[in-house]
């Protein structure tokens, strides 16, 4: 797979090790990809196989999203129970 101009921002979404600033990076990653459909509509290239790279993207964020929705949880009965 070629890298596209949203990737990057993408993986680094994925290989964030802070969860702190995991929110962040995913929002980030979203924009880019968001970014790149909005040049799709105005017709301005692309191909099925990126389009269909977005989607997954968008479904790898939502299940990142998930996970630090758990760990945020997690952290805040930790702090509860001191």
């Amino acid at each position: 797979m070629s890298t596209y101009k949203w990737h990057e921002v993408y993986k680094d979404a994925l290989l964030e090790t802070d969860w702190s600033r995991m929110e962040e990076r995913i929002q980030a990653a979203l924009a880019a990809i968001q970014n790149r459909k909005h040049e799709f509509a105005m017709n301005h290239g692309g191909t099925p196989e990126e389009s269909q790279a977005m989607t997954d993207a968008i479904k790898s964020l939502s299940v990142l999203r998930t996970e630090l929705e758990s760990w945020s949880s997690h952290q805040s009965q930790k702090e509860e129970a001191h």
